[in-house]
């Protein structure tokens, strides 16, 4: 993570169509080097709350993250955590490291997170931001759906080229690509 410059933030901006708000750092450049996730105050300036810690900017990643929410990704991934002890421990633990990150900056006074976290999958965009800020291994969903991002053709472009592979998990692999 680094401090945003103003070439980052005019950068931001322009991906946003607005003036970002509450950014603390770019916690996630794409291989190029341009700001793709930000990580954000847990107050706005004007002292709204605003529990996303991670927040993607990328357009290249929120049409994808838009994409896969449409193709029914995130109702696949929640009907999972009921039948899969392992990745509801991975997600729930994901979701507490998350609020605990968030808590060291600001306490909002609230458990949510974001992205549905830990009960079910509500937004691929905070999940792919979430796991692209702190690589592979943290959020079991968010490194699913940035995999299959990569799959979908943003290897080496928005996501590092070593991202891992998308693996089979009883989801139709192919529906997601359509």
């Amino acid at each position: 993570m680094t401090a945003p410059n103003d070439q980052d933030l005019a950068i931001i901006a322009k991906q946003l169509g607005r003036e970002p708000r509450g950014v603390l750092a770019v916690a996630y450049r794409t291989p190029d080097g341009i700001p793709a996730v930000v990580k954000t105050a847990p107050r706005l300036p004007d002292g709204t709350p605003f529990p996303t810690l991670y927040y993607l900017t990328d357009p290249r990643l929120t049409a994808e993250a838009s994409r896969q929410e449409s193709a029914g990704v995130m109702r696949e991934m929640t009907e999972r955590l009921s039948g899969d002890q392992e990745l509801a421990a991975a997600y729930r633990a994901a979701h507490e490291s998350y609020l605990a990150e968030r808590n060291e900056i600001e306490s909002l006074g609230t458990d949510f997170t974001g992205g549905g976290m830990p009960e079910r999958v509500k937004c691929l965009h905070v999940l792919i931001a979430h796991a692209l800020a702190k690589g592979p291994g943290v959020n079991p969903f968010g490194d699913e759906a940035v995999a299959l991002a990569a799959d979908n053709g943003l290897r080496g472009t928005a996501i590092p080229a070593d991202w891992p592979k998308y693996e089979r998990t009883g989801i139709d692999e192919a529906e997601h690509r359509a």
